[in-house]
């Protein structure tokens, strides 16, 4: 709960990351153009993915992890008949399939089953840890290990063939945060009778921020920079009196119902001005608790 040191920027800004650079390489740009350490992101991009990169500076790294959670959308190119060892594009091709004979409806059929709540195996390429080591790393080494599906819920998935490539489909896709677009693209593949892979991944929105406030890497500077509160803009929030505020800076629990802290949580606490001053959850009372103090008593 200490305060900035001088000159230290905190916010959010949203990336439009090229094709080619890992998220890592974003944070590490990103630290250079604002001269600051303290730099993360919420939901990292494949190095072949472009689109959304929400990268935290300053005292918002501590609140990367209420956007990591938000829900995701992609826009994707489908390639069916082929499978690679990647589901990707940048991986050598495995297998290959006739499938000249699968139409459009059949195509959105098998995407409209995959939608809902299903379960997913992470692929060998994610950065999911297995035993304490980075599934990515082993599959580089030439290992592959069992690993747990998990649920993840996919709101839509809409398709409609490429007019200029046969066996192509382009496919906009809703889901929730921990969704393998890659997955999804093998899944529908196989559902058909063959196998598919993924030639191009965007990512065009994470819960609210999309278009309209992402730029360039080689554009974004300091006049691109969200407040803490626009960061949190996706929670629900609960605008308080100096009195609370106060309460708020040392870090007390506080009661819900006066406050008006209505739902589930997390809920962003501003003071009057619209400054955040933290984020607070929900307990198994009716008091609330600090999670992120931002504001220094």
């Amino acid at each position: 709960m200490s305060h900035e040191p001088a000159g230290v920027v905190s916010g959010l800004v949203v990336v439009d990351k090229d094709a080619g650079w890992t998220s890592h390489d974003v944070v590490a740009r990103c630290r250079k153009i604002f001269g600051q350490r303290r730099v993360g992101h919420a939901g990292t991009l494949d190095p072949d993915a472009t689109g959304v990169l929400l990268v935290g500076l300053g005292r918002v790294t501590r609140l990367m992890r209420y956007l990591s959670g938000l829900p995701k959308t992609y826009t994707a190119d489908i390639v069916l008949g082929m499978a690679t060892s990647t589901l990707d594009a940048s991986g050598e091709m495995v297998a290959t399939y006739d499938m000249t004979a699968v139409g459009p409806e059949d195509v959105q059929a098998a995407a409209d089953r995959l939608t809902g709540e299903i379960e997913q195996v992470p692929p060998m390429v994610s950065a999911v840890k297995v035993g304490g080591r980075r599934l990515h790393e082993l599959a580089r080494q030439g290992v592959e290990v069992e690993r747990q599906a998990r649920p993840v819920t996919v709101y839509r998935f809409d398709t409609e063939p490429d007019p200029g490539r046969s066996g192509v489909y382009r496919a906009e896709i809703e889901c929730s945060s921990g969704t393998y677009v890659r997955v999804l693209a093998q899944d529908l593949g196989r559902a058909l009778g063959g196998d598919a892979h993924v030639a191009r991944l965007r990512r065009t929105r994470i819960g609210s921020f999309g278009a309209a406030d992402m730029r360039p890497l080689a554009q974004v500077g300091p006049e691109h920079v969200l407040t803490p509160a626009q960061a949190m803009r996706d929670l629900d929030a609960v605008r308080v009196d100096a009195s609370v505020a106060g309460a708020i800076r040392t870090g007390l629990p506080l009661d819900r119902v006066p406050l008006g802290a209505t739902g589930d949580g997390p809920w962003a606490m501003l003071d009057e001005g619209g400054t955040l001053l933290a984020v607070y959850e929900a307990t198994d009372t009716d008091r609330i608790r600090p999670t992120v103090v931002l504001a220094a008593a």
